[in-house]
């Protein structure tokens, strides 16, 4: 049996944009793991997320990304997804 590999999508956004597409990705489900890259291309914030993370648990996560995005004009948002 082959090990499937995770999906991967990258969204290119402005910085006042980071939080809410990262919500929005978050609320979507079925996400292994979420990279915030700035325009550099060099990793800023790397998000593992597991079943069932939601809520309080993630306000801590929603200051730094906020944070973050105050300092970049731009940054790609890395997605990795599970294999269906």
């Amino acid at each position: 049996m082959a090990d499937k590999k995770p999906r991967v999508d990258e969204f290119e956004v402005s910085g006042d944009k980071v939080v809410e597409t990262v919500k929005r990705l978050v609320h979507e489900g079925n996400i292994r793991r979420i990279t915030i890259k700035g325009e550099d291309g060099k990793t800023l914030i790397e998000i593992p997320l597991t079943f069932g993370v939601v809520g309080a648990v993630l306000l801590p996560v929603w200051a730094a990304i906020g944070a973050l995005a105050a300092l970049v004009a731009r940054c790609t948002i890395v997605v990795e997804k599970n294999a269906e």
